[in-house]
């Protein structure tokens, strides 16, 4: 099958290359991507017997960040690569610091290869739903261990997979452990057809994640009303406005930080912003919060959502209004105590949003347009705001403890 595989992969490379070329003669940001792919890790020292961490995009690139501080900690000695798809997921880890940094290359053996050669690494570990047939048959070709760590399975995938499960079996055959989330994700796994041995579940490391500082403080005055709009998605930043423009009249001095899920979207969000005729300012135009005496603050800098989160009164999370988004992570505002606001189609986190609404700790939402009404009781209401986001907390910590099982299984 592998060689089927690279048949059928080289020629849709061959057939897609022209409109690749038309589009990196016209897009100086998409020509910059391939560049960055097509080098994949020869930036990078020669390393041996190396630990190596795939995460996709931001969101798996902050739980690697965990992940690694964990090992460190533990005595991992061996060096550590982390590998990135998304180009906000790789300036996120390079803004970070965080060791031997590279985009993954196009998933066929051309690109591949010299990538191991590079690291010679002696296991992968793969966050969340990262699976690449390239990178998976050139392990088990190798005789490198792989294991997923922090593992979900949507019911899209069971879905596409589940209609062609040798594929899914061929493709996975070099993961030993698949370590899963839930209960929900292991037993999709089982559905598709994985051995019940190599399947177990530990948790979610991003409850551990959530528990976190940054180096970046948002701070305002201690009775100051602030909302975070949080990974917010095209569709949503309208509605937001309407509300957030209302309550402005109603509690004064109230304070508005709207943060896209992709910074390239600000432009978009600047330009609907402007026909409300609010005034706003970019994060990156300041030094500080300090002197800042805004009502509306745009967010257009990486890694800095935590601490606003951590400033919040109420915090809302995008991407839960479109099934095609599934959602984004309700656990960072939770852990740090505040209450916090997502839509009905939570595909990606859909245990997390059932033990938060279980609990008490957040308010799922049929439709966007509830929104101002949910904001308007909880500005009027401190009492329910701390009752929220102690049930918030309260459940964030008492299901945390990932991080140290899943470096268990890898050590």
């Amino acid at each position: 099958m592998d060689f089927l595989y690279y048949i059928l992969t080289g020629g849709l490379l061959l057939l897609a290359s022209p409109f690749i070329i038309l589009r990196a003669l016209v897009s100086s940001s998409f020509r910059n991507q391939i560049k960055e792919r097509m080098a994949g890790a020869r930036s990078l020292p020669e390393l041996k017997g190396t630990l190596w961490i795939h995460a996709s995009s931001v969101g798996e690139v902050r739980l690697a960040k965990t992940l690694i501080a964990g090992l460190i900690k533990d005595g991992e000695s061996r060096p550590i690569a982390l590998s990135t798809f998304s180009p906000t997921g790789y300036a996120l880890a390079r803004e970070e610091n965080l060791p031997n940094v590279f985009r993954l290359p196009l998933d066929f053996p051309l690109w591949m290869n010299p990538v191991f050669e590079r690291i010679q690494p002696a296991k992968l570990v793969l966050i969340e739903a990262e699976l690449w047939p390239c990178l998976l048959r050139q392990c088990k070709d190798r005789s490198i261990p792989v294991i997923q760590v922090n593992g979900r399975v949507s019911e899209k995938s069971v879905q596409q997979y589940g209609k062609l499960p040798a594929f899914f079996l061929w493709m996975t055959e070099s993961i030993q452990q698949f370590s899963m989330r839930t209960q929900i994700d292991a037993d999709r796994l089982l559905q598709i057809g994985v051995a019940k041995e190599k399947v177990r579940v530990t948790g979610n490391i991003k409850f551990d994640v959530t528990q976190k500082e940054d180096n970046f403080q948002a701070e305002w005055g201690a009775d100051s009303l602030i909302l975070v709009f949080g990974s917010t998605r095209p569709g949503e930043e309208g509605p937001i406005m309407e509300a957030l423009v209302e309550l402005q009249k109603e509690f004064p001095g109230l304070i508005g930080v709207i943060a896209p899920r992709h910074m390239q979207r600000r432009r978009e969000v600047e330009d609907l912003i402007r026909e409300f005729k609010v005034d706003y300012t970019l994060l990156s135009q300041l030094d500080g919060l300090e002197n800042w005496t805004g009502s509306l603050l745009l967010v257009d800098s990486l890694g800095k959502l935590s601490s606003f989160y951590r400033s919040a009164t109420v915090a809302y999370v995008g991407g839960g209004f479109n099934p095609r988004f599934g959602g984004h992570n309700i656990l960072e505002p939770a852990g740090l105590g505040k209450p916090v606001l997502f839509g009905k189609f939570m595909n990606n986190f859909e245990e997390e949003a059932k033990l938060l609404t279980q609990f008490g700790g957040g308010i799922q939402m049929q439709n966007i347009e509830e929104l101002y009404d949910v904001l308007k009781r909880l500005l009027m209401n401190p009492d329910e705001r701390q009752k929220l986001g102690q049930s918030a907390e309260k459940t964030v910590k008492a299901n945390s403890g990932a991080l140290l099982r899943n470096i268990e299984l890898i050590r």
